[in-house]
């Protein structure tokens, strides 16, 4: 499984792109936290004090936000699935 980072998310994991190896009953969250795993340093950037994904984070699984309308962290992911981490953008 393939995780796309963006912005300062990039420089976090040494990489545009971190695959990782997960379970065939796999879950947004095992996926994320096979990433957070082979990737600490990027604990510090996407996780809350919780050790929550952070509001300010937005994931996409295969382009959608699994967090509008779908299951959140429980949504189901495939070997094939392609994640992406995005930080907050500002700018005007």
């Amino acid at each position: 499984m393939e995780w796309k980072l963006f912005a300062h998310l990039r420089d976090a994991a040494d990489g545009q792109s971190v695959s990782v190896d997960v379970d065939g009953d796999a879950t947004v969250e095992t996926a994320l936290d096979a990433l957070l795993s082979a990737r600490p340093a990027l604990a510090e950037e996407v996780l809350d004090e919780d050790d929550e994904l952070a509001d300010h984070v937005r994931l996409l699984v295969d382009g959608e936000d699994p967090f509008a309308g779908g299951d959140g962290l429980e949504t189901a992911v495939e070997s094939d699935t392609e994640l992406a981490l995005f930080p907050p953008v500002s700018g005007g």
